[in-house]
Protein backbone atom coordinates (compact mmCIF):
# COMPACT_ATOMS: atom_id res chain seq x y z
CA UNK A 1 0.00 0.00 0.00
CA UNK A 2 1.24 3.75 -1.06
CA UNK A 3 1.52 5.68 1.98
CA UNK A 4 -0.33 9.02 0.93
CA UNK A 5 1.12 11.60 2.99
CA UNK A 6 4.29 11.15 0.91
CA UNK A 7 2.75 11.63 -2.63
CA UNK A 8 0.28 14.01 -1.12
CA UNK A 9 0.94 17.32 -2.51
CA UNK A 10 2.17 20.35 -0.01
CA UNK A 11 -1.60 22.58 1.03
CA UNK A 12 -1.95 25.53 -0.94
CA UNK A 13 -0.98 28.52 0.28
CA UNK A 14 -3.46 31.55 1.58
CA UNK A 15 -4.50 33.85 -1.26
CA UNK A 16 -2.69 37.35 -0.66
CA UNK A 17 -5.50 39.82 0.06
CA UNK A 18 -6.07 42.91 -2.18
CA UNK A 19 -3.75 45.42 -0.20
CA UNK A 20 -1.19 43.01 -1.01
CA UNK A 21 -0.82 43.73 -4.74
CA UNK A 22 2.33 44.94 -6.06
CA UNK A 23 3.86 46.45 -9.42
CA UNK A 24 6.45 44.84 -11.52
CA UNK A 25 9.50 46.45 -11.95
CA UNK A 26 9.80 48.33 -15.12
CA UNK A 27 11.17 51.83 -16.12
CA UNK A 28 14.43 53.43 -17.35
CA UNK A 29 15.57 54.05 -13.49
CA UNK A 30 15.09 50.06 -12.87
CA UNK A 31 16.91 49.12 -15.46
CA UNK A 32 20.06 51.48 -14.48
CA UNK A 33 20.28 50.71 -11.09
CA UNK A 34 20.19 46.99 -12.62
CA UNK A 35 23.04 48.07 -14.40
CA UNK A 36 24.90 49.59 -11.70
CA UNK A 37 24.35 46.94 -9.39
CA UNK A 38 25.92 44.23 -11.84
CA UNK A 39 28.73 46.35 -12.97
CA UNK A 40 29.70 46.59 -9.90
CA UNK A 41 29.09 43.12 -8.71
CA UNK A 42 27.26 43.90 -5.57
CA UNK A 43 24.81 42.10 -3.40
CA UNK A 44 21.32 43.92 -2.47
CA UNK A 45 18.61 43.05 0.34
CA UNK A 46 16.18 43.90 -2.35
CA UNK A 47 17.07 41.15 -4.22
CA UNK A 48 18.35 38.23 -1.98
CA UNK A 49 15.23 39.37 0.22
CA UNK A 50 12.37 38.73 -1.99
CA UNK A 51 11.39 42.47 -0.94
CA UNK A 52 8.04 43.28 -2.84
CA UNK A 53 9.15 47.32 -3.19
CA UNK A 54 11.94 46.81 -5.46
CA UNK A 55 10.12 48.18 -8.70
CA UNK A 56 9.25 50.82 -6.85
CA UNK A 57 12.40 51.54 -4.94
CA UNK A 58 14.54 50.56 -8.12
CA UNK A 59 12.35 52.66 -10.32
CA UNK A 60 13.28 55.72 -7.65
CA UNK A 61 16.97 55.06 -8.01
CA UNK A 62 17.38 53.48 -4.70
CA UNK A 63 18.45 50.47 -3.76
CA UNK A 64 19.41 49.04 -0.29
CA UNK A 65 23.03 47.38 -0.66
CA UNK A 66 24.12 43.85 0.87
CA UNK A 67 27.66 43.98 2.06
CA UNK A 68 29.96 40.76 3.58
CA UNK A 69 28.53 38.40 1.01
CA UNK A 70 24.97 36.64 0.28
CA UNK A 71 25.65 34.04 2.19
CA UNK A 72 24.57 34.23 6.40
CA UNK A 73 25.87 32.09 9.09
CA UNK A 74 22.15 32.04 10.60
CA UNK A 75 18.99 30.25 9.75
CA UNK A 76 16.34 32.26 10.96
CA UNK A 77 13.01 31.00 9.58
CA UNK A 78 11.32 33.90 7.66
CA UNK A 79 14.64 34.87 5.68
CA UNK A 80 15.22 33.90 1.75
CA UNK A 81 18.57 35.41 2.12
CA UNK A 82 20.88 31.63 1.64
CA UNK A 83 22.18 29.91 4.90
CA UNK A 84 25.46 28.35 5.29
CA UNK A 85 29.39 29.07 5.89
CA UNK A 86 30.30 31.96 3.69
CA UNK A 87 33.63 32.02 1.62
CA UNK A 88 33.46 35.43 0.45
CA UNK A 89 35.44 37.93 2.21
CA UNK A 90 36.18 40.92 0.15
CA UNK A 91 38.08 43.34 1.47
CA UNK A 92 37.38 45.34 -2.00
CA UNK A 93 33.88 45.41 -0.87
CA UNK A 94 33.63 48.94 0.53
CA UNK A 95 35.64 50.82 -2.24
CA UNK A 96 32.62 49.10 -4.84
CA UNK A 97 29.72 50.28 -2.73
CA UNK A 98 30.97 53.48 -2.36
CA UNK A 99 31.47 54.04 -6.04
CA UNK A 100 28.29 52.94 -6.68
CA UNK A 101 26.67 55.32 -4.19
CA UNK A 102 28.65 57.83 -6.21
CA UNK A 103 27.69 56.80 -9.65
CA UNK A 104 24.32 56.61 -8.77
CA UNK A 105 24.31 60.33 -7.03
CA UNK A 106 21.87 59.01 -4.40
CA UNK A 107 20.67 61.71 -1.19
CA UNK A 108 20.17 58.94 1.20
CA UNK A 109 22.23 55.18 1.07
CA UNK A 110 20.50 52.14 3.14
CA UNK A 111 23.87 49.22 3.92
CA UNK A 112 22.71 46.26 5.46
CA UNK A 113 24.73 43.24 6.04
CA UNK A 114 24.78 39.19 6.13
CA UNK A 115 25.89 37.87 9.35
CA UNK A 116 29.37 36.82 10.19
CA UNK A 117 29.41 34.74 12.84
CA UNK A 118 32.26 32.87 12.26
CA UNK A 119 34.63 35.65 11.66
CA UNK A 120 36.95 37.01 14.35
CA UNK A 121 35.42 40.82 13.83
CA UNK A 122 32.27 39.77 12.54
CA UNK A 123 32.63 41.50 9.92
CA UNK A 124 33.12 45.11 11.86
CA UNK A 125 36.55 46.13 9.88
CA UNK A 126 33.98 45.78 6.76
CA UNK A 127 31.50 47.82 7.84
CA UNK A 128 33.35 50.55 8.93
CA UNK A 129 35.65 50.47 6.06
CA UNK A 130 32.12 51.25 3.74
CA UNK A 131 30.26 53.64 6.36
CA UNK A 132 33.66 55.37 5.88
CA UNK A 133 34.24 55.16 2.09
CA UNK A 134 30.69 56.10 1.66
CA UNK A 135 31.19 59.59 3.63
CA UNK A 136 34.80 60.08 1.75
CA UNK A 137 33.29 59.31 -1.74
CA UNK A 138 29.55 61.31 -1.51
CA UNK A 139 29.97 63.83 1.48
CA UNK A 140 26.77 64.95 0.60
CA UNK A 141 25.10 61.55 1.05
CA UNK A 142 23.49 60.47 4.36
CA UNK A 143 23.47 57.22 5.84
CA UNK A 144 21.48 54.80 7.28
CA UNK A 145 23.38 51.58 8.42
CA UNK A 146 21.33 48.26 9.22
CA UNK A 147 23.61 46.00 10.86
CA UNK A 148 23.69 43.19 13.04
CA UNK A 149 24.09 42.14 16.87
CA UNK A 150 27.70 41.15 16.40
CA UNK A 151 26.98 38.66 19.17
CA UNK A 152 27.25 40.82 22.02
CA UNK A 153 31.00 42.20 21.51
CA UNK A 154 30.11 45.48 21.64
CA UNK A 155 33.55 46.60 21.03
CA UNK A 156 32.92 45.55 17.41
CA UNK A 157 29.66 47.64 17.39
CA UNK A 158 31.96 50.90 18.64
CA UNK A 159 33.71 50.43 15.79
CA UNK A 160 30.95 50.26 13.26
CA UNK A 161 28.85 53.19 14.93
CA UNK A 162 31.96 55.14 15.76
CA UNK A 163 32.02 56.24 12.12
CA UNK A 164 28.58 57.97 12.57
CA UNK A 165 26.39 57.04 9.88
CA UNK A 166 22.99 59.03 10.70
CA UNK A 167 20.45 56.21 11.44
CA UNK A 168 21.64 52.27 12.63
CA UNK A 169 19.00 50.29 12.47
CA UNK A 170 18.79 46.80 13.78
CA UNK A 171 15.70 45.19 13.76
CA UNK A 172 14.01 42.75 16.25
CA UNK A 173 11.46 41.20 14.18
CA UNK A 174 9.28 39.69 16.05
CA UNK A 175 8.32 39.58 19.78
CA UNK A 176 9.70 37.82 22.75
CA UNK A 177 7.76 34.59 22.99
CA UNK A 178 8.31 33.66 18.93
CA UNK A 179 12.49 34.43 18.73
CA UNK A 180 13.20 30.90 19.39
CA UNK A 181 11.11 30.05 16.09
CA UNK A 182 11.15 32.84 14.30
CA UNK A 183 15.34 33.89 14.70
CA UNK A 184 17.01 30.60 16.75
CA UNK A 185 20.54 31.65 16.84
CA UNK A 186 18.89 35.54 18.21
CA UNK A 187 18.20 37.06 21.51
CA UNK A 188 15.39 39.21 22.34
CA UNK A 189 17.51 40.81 25.55
CA UNK A 190 20.97 40.84 23.23
CA UNK A 191 19.03 43.21 20.17
CA UNK A 192 17.50 45.41 23.04
CA UNK A 193 20.54 45.84 24.73
CA UNK A 194 22.40 47.03 21.02
CA UNK A 195 19.74 49.53 20.59
CA UNK A 196 20.76 51.07 24.23
CA UNK A 197 23.93 50.99 23.40
CA UNK A 198 23.82 52.34 20.12
CA UNK A 199 21.42 55.13 21.70
CA UNK A 200 23.73 56.21 24.02
CA UNK A 201 26.62 56.86 21.86
CA UNK A 202 24.37 59.70 21.14
CA UNK A 203 22.99 58.04 17.23
CA UNK A 204 19.43 58.13 15.60
CA UNK A 205 18.27 54.19 16.31
CA UNK A 206 16.05 52.37 14.32
CA UNK A 207 14.55 48.92 14.28
CA UNK A 208 12.03 46.68 12.46
CA UNK A 209 9.56 43.84 12.77
CA UNK A 210 7.51 41.89 10.74
CA UNK A 211 4.25 40.53 11.47
CA UNK A 212 1.47 37.83 10.96
CA UNK A 213 3.93 35.09 12.02
CA UNK A 214 1.66 34.46 15.28
CA UNK A 215 2.14 37.46 17.53
CA UNK A 216 -0.58 38.94 19.64
CA UNK A 217 -1.80 42.08 19.72
CA UNK A 218 -0.43 42.39 23.12
CA UNK A 219 2.49 41.16 22.41
CA UNK A 220 3.57 43.74 19.56
CA UNK A 221 2.22 46.64 22.30
CA UNK A 222 5.17 44.74 24.96
CA UNK A 223 7.95 44.78 22.15
CA UNK A 224 7.18 48.37 21.54
CA UNK A 225 7.24 49.48 25.53
CA UNK A 226 10.79 47.59 25.32
CA UNK A 227 12.40 49.54 22.21
CA UNK A 228 10.89 52.47 23.87
CA UNK A 229 12.75 52.01 26.83
CA UNK A 230 15.66 50.97 24.84
CA UNK A 231 16.10 54.45 23.33
CA UNK A 232 14.68 53.19 19.90
CA UNK A 233 13.74 56.67 17.62
CA UNK A 234 12.15 55.10 14.82
CA UNK A 235 9.97 51.65 14.39
CA UNK A 236 8.82 49.82 11.02
CA UNK A 237 6.18 47.13 10.87
CA UNK A 238 5.23 45.47 7.94
CA UNK A 239 3.36 42.01 6.59
CA UNK A 240 5.54 39.14 6.46
CA UNK A 241 5.63 37.17 3.16
CA UNK A 242 6.68 33.67 3.21
CA UNK A 243 9.44 33.63 0.78
CA UNK A 244 8.91 29.93 -0.12
CA UNK A 245 7.25 26.57 1.49
CA UNK A 246 10.69 26.09 3.46
CA UNK A 247 10.50 29.09 5.26
CA UNK A 248 7.90 29.84 7.99
CA UNK A 249 4.01 29.95 6.68
CA UNK A 250 1.71 33.23 7.33
CA UNK A 251 -0.19 33.00 10.31
CA UNK A 252 -2.70 36.20 9.68
CA UNK A 253 -3.07 39.27 6.87
CA UNK A 254 -2.48 41.90 8.86
CA UNK A 255 -5.53 44.42 7.84
CA UNK A 256 -4.25 48.01 6.93
CA UNK A 257 -6.65 49.16 9.64
CA UNK A 258 -4.78 47.85 12.30
CA UNK A 259 -1.48 48.73 10.91
CA UNK A 260 -2.74 51.91 11.06
CA UNK A 261 -3.62 51.00 14.53
CA UNK A 262 -0.26 49.92 15.74
CA UNK A 263 1.23 53.35 13.95
CA UNK A 264 -0.88 55.57 16.29
CA UNK A 265 0.33 52.93 19.37
CA UNK A 266 4.17 52.89 18.64
CA UNK A 267 4.07 56.81 18.86
CA UNK A 268 2.18 57.10 21.92
CA UNK A 269 4.34 54.62 23.80
CA UNK A 270 6.73 57.02 23.24
CA UNK A 271 8.79 55.99 19.49
CA UNK A 272 9.11 59.32 17.52
CA UNK A 273 8.48 58.09 14.26
CA UNK A 274 6.43 54.69 13.53
CA UNK A 275 6.27 53.25 9.96
CA UNK A 276 3.33 50.63 9.48
CA UNK A 277 1.71 48.89 6.37
CA UNK A 278 1.61 45.67 4.73
CA UNK A 279 4.01 46.50 2.62
CA UNK A 280 6.51 48.31 4.90
CA UNK A 281 9.91 46.55 5.05
CA UNK A 282 13.26 48.33 6.92
CA UNK A 283 14.53 50.09 4.21
CA UNK A 284 11.29 51.72 2.96
CA UNK A 285 11.18 55.22 2.51
CA UNK A 286 13.96 55.14 4.86
CA UNK A 287 14.98 58.80 3.84
CA UNK A 288 11.85 59.84 5.78
CA UNK A 289 13.35 58.65 9.00
CA UNK A 290 16.10 60.89 9.20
Amino acid sequence: MIDDTLTASPPPRVPKPSWLKVKLPTGENYQRVRKLVDAHKLHTICESGNCPNMGECWGAGTATFMILGNVCTRSCSFCAVATGRPTEYDMDEPRRVADAIRLMQVKHAVITSVNRDELKDKGATVWADTIRLVKQESPGTTMETLIPDFMSKWDLLYQVIDERPEVVSHNMETVKRLYRKVRPQAKYERSLEQIKLTKQRGLRTKSGMMLGVGETKEEVFEAMDDLAAHGCDVLTLGQYLQPTRMHLAVEEFIHPEIFDMYKEEGLSRGISYVESGALVRSSYHSERHL
